[in-house]
């Protein structure tokens, strides 16, 4: 149904007075003529284009078709930048920033004469931090990821993002390759515009934003130089100003339902462990309940059945012409796999409405059948225990099935720097059966949670032949990594949790079956070491952005938000200054 409200930009430019002469006049110095204020639409499209995020330097194309659309269904679009988080570039860690981007993007859209916003997103961090903000102001709005780039190419074969980076850096440790092989890697793979080509954490994300129904269908997978790209732009565009006249806000999208699908539809897919940070957070700022113990009651279960790397063999170009997002979901909902096929979605359409007929292509391969999948439980592995009381994850997908049952004793890290001072030492005090454990790398302990816990192998254990030993961290691990690798162990070490305690030669078990993370020492043991830590030093920062991040971030069980932007806080127009 058409809402007949006034438009909320009416309050900047529908005035005749002192105000909306002085709102229109400023605009008109752009070349606007006046009947672009006469009772349009006015699209917010939020850019995260920068050249330092190159996943994202192709914005200023996309922005341009998504401006086309908007023209053709008769709004007016009005393009503003905000904070580009890049993952590639931004040190110590795009994580640490976030929340920064999501407070910009909340502000700008709400203190700014919109009525809808066009999210241009792409790099991992910069689609949950701009649906973080947009769902804080609720206002109607539509995601246009950047797309994935093409295949990378070395020797005659396909490599993927980031993944082989993982792949040849073990193996020069192993001395299978010459760093001379390795560097040859480089050029080819990162070929055309785009984010990573794998079932990273960029690809992860837009695979979300479309099972929460904010993008339209075949967003997340159509590659970043394919004309298509564009054309869903163009949709994208035309769909947002029909968005507005009918009132469809995002807090009738991002529902409980909608959530639910997205964590059935992770596990499918293989997706990333971030992805349960990044929702826990969305959701929060939406009001709407999500805790890690949703990710056992719907996710797991769940079969991976799109082979893709770093779980699988191929790569997003090729998950885009078996199908996308849509054909997984279809394949879900035929077998009743899909837990809420009624949830509305961006295009105005339930999500199984969408994809029911959605073609499926390549033979199975790249999107397999139910009953062939790359991995029987799929569904991301949340871990409990004396040594995680908050949880802990695991991607099953990304994982040796013969480690993960299995009890090794610590070798022990205090920190990344004790890691990579030590991990290459030959004197190392360390086997395949061990299990290595890195503390403070958490949200406070990083800070920001860095993308380190997929610790590489000691070159002794390399040289084995070996390739993957269980790992656990209070960190993160980018979403083109694999091995049986335990993260966001909450409470982290920073703030005093029990991985604070662990000492080399302690034994710890992992069941990844029974959801099952163990510190093998007696309680009165365990009780009496936390009674006697002392928070490193370091983390009382003297001021600044981190200080603010340190003092306010919340654990990684309740998604790393800032405590102070839970919530939606609505698109109330603020008082003005003139």
């Amino acid at each position: 149904m058409t809402d007949k409200r006034p438009l909320r930009s009416a309050q900047w430019f529908g005035s005749a007075d002192k105000n909306g002469f002085m709102y229109r006049s400023w605009m008109k110095n752009q070349g606007i003529p006046d009947h672009e204020f006469q009772g349009k639409p006015i699209i917010g499209i939020c850019n995260t284009w920068s050249e330092l995020t190159p996943c994202n330097a192709h914005f200023r194309k996309i922005a341009e078709h998504v401006k086309q659309g908007v023209l053709e269904a008769g709004g007016y679009p009005l393009e503003f930048p905000v904070f580009s988080n890049g993952e590639s570039n931004l040190r110590p860690t795009a994580m640490l920033t976030r929340n920064l981007a999501s407070m910009d993007v909340e502000e700008a859209i709400r203190g700014n004469p919109i009525d809808a916003v066009v999210l241009l997103t792409g790099c991992d961090k910069t689609t949950p931090a701009l649906l973080m903000g947009a769902a804080s102001c609720d206002v109607p709005a539509i995601v246009v990821t950047g797309g994935p780039m093409l295949n990378g190419k070395h020797q005659g074969k396909d490599i993927g993002s980031g993944t082989v980076v993982w792949q040849l850096s073990e193996e020069v440790k192993a001395g299978k390759i010459s760093i001379h092989d390795f560097m040859a890697a480089e050029a080819g793979m990162s070929r055309s515009a785009g984010t990573c080509n794998t079932m990273g954490t960029a690809s992860t994300m837009a695979c979300m934003a479309e099972a929460l129904g904010t993008s339209l269908p075949h967003n997340a997978a159509i590659p970043a130089v394919d004309s298509r790209r564009y054309v869903l732009a163009h949709l994208s565009g035309m769909r947002i100003v029909e968005m507005v006249h009918e009132d469809l806000r995002l807090s009738k999208i991002l529902t409980r339902e909608a959530f639910e699908n997205a964590i059935r539809l992770n596990a499918a897919i293989g997706g990333s462990t971030n992805a349960v940070i990044h929702l826990k957070a969305i959701a929060g700022r939406m009001g709407v309940e999500l805790e890690l113990d949703d990710w056992t009651r719907v996710g797991r279960g769940t079969p991976t059945i799109v082979d893709l790397q770093p779980s699988g063999r191929f790569l997003m170009e090729e998950f885009y012409y078996a199908g996308g997002l849509p054909a997984v979901i279809r394949r879900l909902g035929e077998n009743g796999l899909l837990p809420n096929p009624q949830a509305l979605t961006a295009n105005g359409k339930n999500l199984w409405e969408n994809c029911k007929d959605a073609p499926i292509y390549g033979d199975d391969e790249v999107i397999r059948q139910l009953d062939n999948p790359l991995r029987a439980d799929g569904g991301i592995c949340v871990l409990r225990g004396n040594l995680a009381p908050k949880g802990a994850v695991l991607k099953p997908s990304a994982a040796s099935p013969a480690l993960m049952q299995h009890r090794g004793r610590a070798v022990v890290f205090e920190d990344f720097d004790d890691y990579k001072a030590r991990i290459n030492d030959p004197q190392l005090d360390v086997d395949e059966t061990c299990v290595l454990v890195m503390k403070n790398c958490g949200p406070k302990g990083y800070p920001g949670m860095a993308e380190v816990g997929n610790m590489g192998l000691p070159p002794k254990v390399l040289a084995k032949g070996i390739t993957d030993m269980v790992r656990i961290s209070d960190a993160r691990m980018s979403g083109t990594a694999y091995g049986t690798v335990v993260l966001h162990v909450a409470p982290e070490a920073a703030a005093g949790g029990p991985l604070a305690v662990v000492r080399n030669g302690d034994f710890i078990e992992l069941d990844c079956a029974s959801g099952r993370l163990h510190l093998d020492i007696p309680e009165a043991e365990l009780q009496a070491r936390l009674a006697a830590w002392q928070q490193p030093q370091g983390l009382l920062w003297d001021g600044g952005y981190r200080r603010l991040y340190v003092d306010h971030v919340l654990q990684a069980d309740e998604g790393c938000d800032f405590d102070f932007l839970v919530g939606c806080r609505g698109s109330a127009v603020p008082r003005h200054s003139h």
